[in-house]
């Protein structure tokens, strides 16, 4: 689930890789065009004559010749990456240092706005996933190469380790068969009496609990920043403010529609691949590219709540309840972020914008997206005692702090001071079930990123190597179908 930024003030991501790139003495930064620039083509594009469309004149901007790699070996792949989040920014940095020339597309003034932007820094373990599934898989490996990474990059993290904790008898089975799951995974799990749980957290509740060792905090954030200047001093383009609105597949290239922000100006770009890792968007995002995105998004707001000081000190790292096992989220859990702040959340209900972090957002066509969707409505009947729980929990504090209490006695509603929400993008089926794992969707010379809640920050640069295949092979199936 998507979580609350830090309180604390942090520079924009695009402003500081570029001081980050010269620290590390590459002496070249990230090519960043920022909106507000009227008319400002990517480094390396050159305008093409011009075109008109429906909505008046439009003008279209292509890559100077370039070619396929698997067209011609040694060639250079031209490949367009939309998405400015850590997905996104992974893959680009990825397929920009095998020596691929990427443009990255942004819709927002900055990366990282939105589900990376409002992440708790939690580096999962792979616990909770089905034995075999991509979150499982990529998920455990992502721990250990995040935190790697991390630590390689000089990024602030920090293994911590977590409990997981049975309050009630009724939770012991459901504990269980999470060790067993965790250690199909390959995640070294301890079960824990209570006197052995309080040895690490000595203010918690619990019948039983689970020691997860590999479970960690790390700055999403500053990850991002490394990523955004890997790719630039691998020769890529960052571009801000810029919206995909439609890309079609014709023949070898993938013409791609462009929206500038602030000027809303319309480009062709073209390239040899396009990769789309469009978070909340997603699925619309594959319609207007002409793919099936196989589910529909639907936004749920995660609240939030930072511990006063006194309370806070009574948590030393983190601690979550056993999950209720339909439904892909956590519950309200305790993390001791990698600055030291301590939250708590979430709750989880439905969203009435696709990027409504607050309850007074309201878009009317995401409202309508969702309430047309059938698998939304048979999701809602076969769980409206939990539904109506999760939004009483939302407007009540004293019951929010209620359900922080089960795990940490003694807090009360004054604990609890109002953080910022985020919002997960949460894919789902047409007969109401939940796409439970990653969901990557392929079209001709074209990569969708569907369904990538948590623990995709986590598994992020695993994401990027799985995507990188997947667009291999379907450049390579264009090319022996003839495309």
């Amino acid at each position: 689930m998507a979580v609350p930024p830090r309180r604390r003030p942090l520079p924009p991501l695009c402003r500081e890789a570029v001081p980050a790139a010269r620290r590390a003495g590459s002496g070249r930064a990230p090519a960043v065009i920022s909106p507000g620039r009227k008319g400002a083509a990517p480094p390396r594009l050159r305008p093409a004559r011009a075109a008109r469309s429906s909505d008046g004149a439009r003008r279209a901007v292509t890559r100077r010749a370039g070619r396929s790699n698997q067209q011609d070996p040694g060639g250079t792949v031209r490949v367009i990456v939309v998405g400015g989040g850590i997905i996104g920014l992974a893959t680009a940095a990825r397929l920009a240092g095998r020596g691929d020339q990427v443009t990255v597309l942004e819709k927002e003034p900055d990366l990282a706005l939105h589900q990376t932007g409002r992440n708790s820094g939690v580096i999962h373990s792979g616990l909770y996933y089905a034995p075999g599934s991509l979150k499982a898989r990529l998920g455990t490996a992502g721990a250990a190469s995040m935190t790697r990474f991390a630590e390689e990059h000089g990024v602030a993290v920090a293994t911590t380790g977590k409990l997981v904790v049975a309050t009630g008898a009724d939770e012991r089975d459901r504990l269980r068969v999470l060790a067993q799951r965790g250690a199909a995974n390959g995640v070294p799990v301890r079960e824990l009496d209570p006197v052995e749980a309080r040895e690490h957290e000595p203010d918690i509740a619990c019948v039983a609990a689970l020691r997860v060792e590999t479970t960690g905090v790390v700055d999403y954030r500053g990850v991002c920043a490394v990523l955004a200047r890997q790719v630039g001093e691998a020769g890529g383009t960052l571009l801000l403010g810029r919206a995909l609105r439609g890309a079609r597949t014709v023949g070898t290239q993938v013409r791609v529609d462009v929206e500038e922000a602030g000027t809303g100006e319309r480009h062709d770009l073209v390239a040899d691949a396009l990769v789309v890792c469009g978070g909340l968007h997603a699925d619309r995002l594959a319609l207007a590219c002409g793919v099936d995105p196989g589910a529909r998004i639907v936004p749920f707001r995660g609240e939030y709540f930072d511990l006063a000081p006194e309370a806070a000190a009574r948590v030393r790292g983190l601690v979550y309840p056993v999950p209720d096992p339909r439904f892909p989220f956590l519950g309200v859990h305790l993390t001791r972020g990698v600055h030291g702040d301590v939250h708590a959340g979430p709750n989880a209900v439905l969203a009435l914008a696709r990027e409504g972090y607050r309850r007074r957002d309201v878009v009317l066509r995401d409202v309508l997206d969702a309430a047309s969707w059938p698998g939304l409505w048979r999701l809602a009947g076969r769980n409206l005692v939990p539904g109506a729980a999760e939004v009483a929990r939302s407007v009540s504090r004293t019951l929010f702090a209620a359900s922080v209490a089960r795990l940490l006695p003694g807090t009360t509603a004054d604990d609890l001071h109002p953080a910022p929400a985020g919002v997960r993008a949460q894919a789902l089926h047409r007969d109401g079930s939940l796409v439970d794992d990653f969901l990557i969707r392929t079209g001709p010379r074209q990569v969708h990123v569907i369904n990538a809640p948590s623990p995709a920050a986590t598994a992020s640069l695993e994401i990027a190597r799985h995507v990188e295949a997947e667009l291999d092979r379907t450049i390579g199936s264009a090319v022996r179908g003839g495309a």
